[in-house]
């Protein structure tokens, strides 16, 4: 048996009433703030995010499934959506046509990293970029959307963590006293957290080894040395934040380890996932635009994790779609009447009424309980002396009340969905 890919998954019909449900409370939230959807392809050039994540990553490093084509041009799955988002709004001039950009994408992502709970190598994500604001209101809003997207499914169990690490010159003199911090201490840090010293020392507030954890406990604090200006506009996301009623908390741990990264950093993370806690993580990123060839644009945005937010409210008994239902089944009581059933279904979903019949030639006992299985509302029969006398017999499955329709009288029928 050919089975599916390790670290791949098929979302089965029962999923995705899930995960439509989702997707489209994502795009109903974003809307309702002005953000237009972006699809970019599948894969790009491996530059691409070789030089929009960093050659030190472990995405670009270990994880980014890359290949070469026919014409010999390295090509990678896309491993995340900001650089491909960024790359769109160079190549098509988008900061031209207008000044702000509030952008938003529902997308399979790929990463050959270790598949756990909530995470595999083909993953789904949604999130926002707002190209061309420098205002940490703008943080605010991303921030906000997020959770609110989180909260509108039902999900309780939250923590929103912010911190700020400042412009580039400031975070270098933080890197400088982090360094002193932990030139003593750097034989008790592991292998990995060791080779980040010397090229990513930020990096090393991500470990998750246990001694390193302690270790970075009591590091110096980022936003100790911050700049007057990144100090004012923390202030003003903490203000909005606080404004909309949004809970958080400042963690000075939480930095971002790319040079082009300014000031507000974020996660929200849930206690019902295991050790992969974080749902969505975000930030500004003011120098990625010039680092990728377009002119200076300030921007700010997050990516949330569609798997581990699913688990997340499955854990938490969070939230139901609407169940499958359909809106009328077509019972057949005498078989030579299969055609006009046949007819009959096609008036009606060009109405947009969800029907369903038997192809199957079943008694009238096995298509009821057909129409049981497919919960559906309403039960037409087509057949018998009603039939005889020009009608349809047509029963509501929850009230068990029935009531006779002309056979010609499909307005009848749509009526009673107001379609």
């Amino acid at each position: 048996m050919i089975r599916a890919i390790t670290g791949t998954k098929d979302i089965l019909p029962n999923d995705v009433i899930k995960w439509t449900y989702l997707e489209q409370l994502v795009k109903e939230i974003f809307t309702n703030f002005n953000y237009k959807e972006i699809r970019t392809p599948i894969f790009e050039e491996t530059q691409l995010f070789a030089r929009g994540i960093g050659e030190e990553t472990d995405i670009v490093g270990k994880e980014m499934y890359t290949f070469s084509d026919r014409s010999g041009t390295s090509l990678t799955l896309k491993p995340e959506m900001t650089a491909s988002v960024v790359r769109a709004f160079i190549e098509h001039s988008l900061g031209k046509l207008q000044t702000l950009n509030k952008l938003f994408y529902i997308s399979p992502m790929f990463r050959q990293e270790k598949p756990q709970a909530g995470r595999f190598r083909q993953f789904h994500q949604f999130g926002a970029e707002v190209l061309g604001s420098d205002s940490p209101l703008a943080d605010a809003e991303v921030i906000i959307i997020a959770y609110r997207i989180l909260v509108s499914l039902g999900l309780k169990d939250l923590r929103v963590k912010i911190n700020s690490i400042g412009i580039p010159s400031a975070r270098e003199n933080y890197k400088t006293v982090l360094r002193n911090y932990l030139k003593d201490k750097l034989p008790d840090l592991t292998e990995e957290s060791k080779v980040r010293f010397e090229k990513n020392i930020l990096r090393i507030f991500d470990s998750k080894a246990e001694n390193d954890i302690k270790i970075m406990q009591n590091a110096p604090i980022i936003t100790d040395y911050l700049d007057e200006q990144s100090l004012s506009d923390f202030q003003v996301v903490k203000e909005a934040l606080n404004s909309a009623g949004i809970p958080f908390e400042v963690d000075p741990s939480l930095v971002r380890g790319l040079d082009y990264y300014t000031k507000t950093t974020f996660e929200i993370v849930s206690g019902k996932v295991g050790s992969q806690s974080a749902l969505c993580g975000g930030g500004r990123y003011d120098l990625l635009i010039n680092e990728l060839g377009g002119t200076d644009t300030p921007a700010v945005g997050f990516a949330a994790g569609i798997e581990r937010i699913l688990l997340a409210c499955e854990n938490e008994n969070a939230f139901t779609p609407d169940d499958s239902s359909i809106d009328f089944y077509i019972v057949v009581i005498e078989k030579n009447l299969d055609k006009e059933a046949f007819r009959l279904s096609c008036l009606l979903r060009e109405n947009r009424i969800i029907t369903e019949i038997d192809y199957s030639a079943r008694s009238v006992k096995a298509q009821m309980r057909e129409a049981n299985k497919f919960k559906a509302k309403f039960v037409l029969f087509i057949g018998g002396d009603e039939y005889k006398e020009g009608c349809f017999n047509i029963k509501n499955m929850e009230t068990g009340d029935q009531k006779k329709v002309p056979i010609n009288d499909i307005s009848s029928i749509c009526a009673m969905f107001n379609k």
